[in-house]
Parts: C-alpha cells; sequence; structure tokens
C-alpha cells in the first residue's frame, strides 16, 4: 500500500507543474495585453520641414494637427518650435489604429496611419510646390528700425526778487507768525516761476541778497528739484530783507534716429536682433529685383517668410524668420580674393 501511494505522487507532479505554467502564461499575456492597450490621453510632437539634410529641417509654426474619426478634442497648432500637444478622447487607447493629419498652406497636406503608442511623434512634411515652380529670389536684406532718444540743452536762465516785509524787534503775539523760538512777530512771503514752451528749471537756488539776513529761514523749499514751476517761502523776523529765486532754464526735444542693422542668414533662416528701445522696424529686401519695404509689427507676419522673436533678460528681442516654401535666399557670389584661394 506504502509504494502504491508512492508512485501516485510521483505519477501527479508534472500535472501539477503544467498548471503552474499555464498559469504563468495566462498572467504574462493579460499583463501585456493590459500593458499595451492602457488608455492614451494625448499625443506629444513635433512638425518639420522634410529634407534630407537635418540641418534643413526647420520647425514648422502653425500647422494643424488632428486625428481622424473625432478621436482627438478638436485639433492643434504647432508653435514657432514646432512642438504640439494633442489632447484625446476618453476611450482611445494604445495599440488602436488612428489617422494622423497635418496641414499647413505652405505644405502638403500629411495623412499618416498609425498605431498609437505613447511616444514622442516626429512628423516631417513637405513643402508645396510654387505656381511657376521656381523660387522667388530675395536678396540685399536689411533690417531698419528707429530709436527714439531725449536730448537736453540750455537755454538760458531766470531770476526774481522778492522783498519779505517786517519790522524788527517787535514781541510776538498770536496769531502773527513768530521767530523759531517764538519770540519775535515774524513775517512769511515768497515767490513762484513758472516755465514756458516746454522749458524746466534746473540747479534752482534761494539766496537773500539784502537786509539782516541771518534772521531768516526758507520755510518751503519747492525748488530744490526744479521742474515747470519752482517756488520759495521765506519766514523773517527782522528788519525787511531782500531775496531771489533763479534757476538754469533747459528745454528737452525727442529726436528718432534711424539706425540699420544686418540679419543673419543660415539655410532658409533669417536672424536678427532688436534693441528694447526700437520702434518701427521694416525689412528693406529685393524680392525678384524689385526693392520692397515690408513693415513688421507686433504680430511679426510676412507673406514670405514665418518669424517668431523671444525676449532676453535685458529686453533684447531675438527675432527668426523662416523663410516659407516658393522663397529662396539669393547665394552669395564669390569675392575676386575668395576665388584666388581656391
Amino acid at each position: 500500500m506504502r509504494l502504491t501511494g508512492v508512485f501516485e505522487k510521483v505519477r501527479r507532479r508534472p500535472n501539477l507543474a503544467i498548471v503552474v505554467a499555464v498559469a504563468v502564461v495566462v498572467v504574462i499575456v493579460t499583463f501585456s495585453f493590459l500593458l499595451r492597450h492602457r488608455p492614451l490621453t494625448e499625443l506629444t510632437g513635433v512638425v518639420l520641414r522634410q529634407d534630407i539634410d537635418p540641418a534643413k529641417q526647420p520647425p514648422v509654426k502653425g500647422a494643424e494637427v488632428f486625428l481622424a474619426d473625432g478621436l482627438s478634442q478638436g485639433s492643434v497648432s504647432s508653435d514657432s518650435a514646432g512642438f504640439f500637444r494633442l489632447k484625446l478622447r476618453s476611450g482611445v487607447r494604445i495599440g488602436q489604429n488612428a489617422f494622423l493629419t497635418v496641414r499647413h498652406s505652405d505644405y502638403v497636406p500629411a495623412r499618416i496611419f498609425e498605431i498609437l503608442q505613447d511616444r514622442l511623434y516626429v512628423i516631417r512634411v513637405t513643402p508645396a510646390a510654387s505656381p511657376t515652380g521656381k523660387p522667388r529670389i530675395l536678396s540685399d536684406i536689411k533690417i531698419r528700425y528707429a530709436v527714439r532718444s531725449t536730448r537736453t540743452e540750455e537755454v538760458g536762465s531766470a531770476m526774481k526778487r522778492f522783498e519779505v516785509v517786517n519790522q524788527g524787534d517787535i514781541p510776538c503775539r498770536r496769531p502773527y507768525p513768530c521767530s523759531p523760538n517764538g519770540k519775535w512777530r515774524a513775517a512769511i512771503g515768497g515767490v513762484t516761476l513758472d516755465a514756458v514752451d516746454g522749458s524746466e528749471f534746473h540747479n534752482a537756488r534761494a539766496t537773500c541778497i539784502a537786509g539782516p539776513c541771518p534772521f531768516t529761514k526758507i520755510e518751503k523749499d519747492g525748488f530744490s528739484a526744479g521742474g515747470r514751476s519752482i517756488s520759495v517761502t521765506v519766514r523773517n523776523w527782522s528788519d525787511t530783507v531782500s531775496f531771489v529765486l533763479e534757476a538754469d532754464v533747459t528745454r528737452s526735444e525727442n529726436n528718432d534716429t534711424v539706425r540699420q542693422a544686418f540679419p543673419v542668414l543660415v539655410n532658409q533662416v533669417l536672424s536678427f536682433t532688436l534693441p528694447a528701445a526700437a520702434q518701427g522696424t521694416t525689412i528693406e529686401a529685393t524680392l525678384d529685383g524689385m526693392d520692397i519695404v515690408y513693415p513688421l509689427g507686433p504680430t511679426l507676419a510676412l507673406s514670405w517668410a514665418d518669424c517668431s522673436a523671444i525676449v532676453a533678460k535685458d529686453a533684447i528681442k531675438l527675432v527668426r524668420c523662416e523663410l516659407k516654401p516658393g522663397y529662396q535666399f539669393q547665394e552669395s557670389k564669390p569675392s575676386p580674393l575668395d576665388a584666388a584661394k581656391r
């Protein structure tokens, strides 16, 4: 009986091993299925211009990106770096089939079949052909802008004499003004100077020029700071004194200085910097042999380029303009010196 039981246990062990192996396989398959089909909430990626040279794959700004069949929450536009973040509707899962569509007026529309994954999408689009098949040539590009400055110059001086009438050695009785120690009756007087024609007063001073000046005190200083209007008030507790209020007169004028800069051209990208005080920026260029001036407003809108700007900490603006399809910069011709070096 004992031998029979031992043989029975040995015979049953392979069956247990099979059951355990099957259970492990089921768990692995289930976990893999759940992992490969978990919910997906968004797609993150970038849109670039198609070119075999990586150095000529600039970002595409303003490309519309969306998933077909309503799988995305509408559409999004790529930013100046070509970046997009597309929100998906609930129920979309990893491994699901979908068509990703990218549209831009200057590029051939792209409709890409995708098995959705949680990854970084890099989408390259092909520039649309120009109507004539030949690119339009831009050359002699210059940047012009104005910087407003203020010039101040001295145009003369102004002076006004006044007296503070009083009689000394009279004891003070209220409500008369008194000397600072309250003993003698005092008088208070003053004068005001107003500038004209946009002028201002600078280096103003009030001076006692006659009478018992030691027994006076400037009661109110309205002149030291200068400005369009200055004044002074004096307290006198002795005999009549004479004062004069005088100042230098200056006039300020605003001047617009026009400056010129030359951009840096690399492949299909034009870059330049603008100071914080730059106003009325324009781009002067020759397009197909014709000189044209392009105003560059706050929106940085150009018919032949997509522009974006970054403001540095010192308020200097870094502007980057990428040529649209159908345009190209004129290739610079080598100078005779360069040719001799070759």
